[in-house]
C-alpha cells in the first residue's frame, strides 16, 4: 500500500472551517506518515459552491500554511479544479508536495479535462468521470473502447497543457 487519503468537502468560503479542515488534515497526515505511508490529503471544494473562487483561495493560504509549519516527508494533495487556473501552482512547485492530483468533482468528463488542461502541473485523479460512460449492457469491445477513450482524455488533459 502506497498511503492513504483524508477527504472532507467544503461547501462555502469559510475561512474558520477551511482552517479546521486543512490543520485536521495535516494532523492525520502526520500519523500516516509515522506509519511509513504517504498521506493524500484531500480537501475538495464543491464545484457548485456560490463561493467556489474565494473558497480556493482561502484553502490555498491555508494549505500553504500547513505546508510551511510542516516537518516531514512530502504528501500528495487531492484537490478540485480550481475555479481560476493556475491557482494552485504554488502547491505544485512547493518541495514538500509530491504531487498535486485533480478530483473531477462532479464535472462531466469532457469539462473535467478542459478545466484541468489549463492547470500546469496537475494530473488527474478522476473517478467518477472516468467511469460516467461504462455502462453493464455493453458488450466488452464497446467496454474496452469506452474505457480505452475516457483513459486517452484523461491522459492528454494531464500532459497536454493549454493556455488559460
Amino acid at each position: 500500500m502506497f498511503g492513504t487519503k483524508e477527504r472532507s468537502v467544503i461547501n462555502f468560503a469559510n475561512e474558520e472551517g477551511i482552517a479546521a479542515i486543512v490543520a485536521q488534515q495535516f494532523d492525520v497526515a502526520r500519523q500516516v506518515l509515522g506509519a511509513g505511508l504517504v498521506p493524500i490529503i484531500e480537501p475538495e471544494v464543491n464545484i457548485k459552491s456560490p463561493e467556489r473562487g474565494a473558497a480556493d483561495r482561502i484553502l490555498l493560504r491555508e494549505i500553504l500554511r500547513q505546508l510551511d509549519r510542516h516537518e516531514g516527508e512530502r504528501v500528495m494533495l487531492k484537490l478540485s479544479i480550481p475555479a481560476e487556473p493556475n491557482l494552485f501552482q504554488p502547491l505544485v512547485e512547493h518541495p514538500k508536495v509530491l504531487r498535486v492530483v485533480a478530483l473531477s468533482g462532479g464535472f462531466s468528463r469532457e469539462d473535467a479535462c478542459r478545466e484541468l488542461a489549463k492547470n500546469p502541473g496537475m494530473i488527474a485523479s478522476f473517478s467518477r468521470a472516468l467511469l460516467a460512460d461504462l455502462r453493464h449492457s455493453q458488450s466488452d469491445q464497446e467496454f474496452d473502447r469506452t474505457l480505452g477513450q475516457a483513459i486517452d482524455e484523461i491522459y492528454e488533459a494531464s500532459t497536454e497543457k493549454v493556455a488559460a
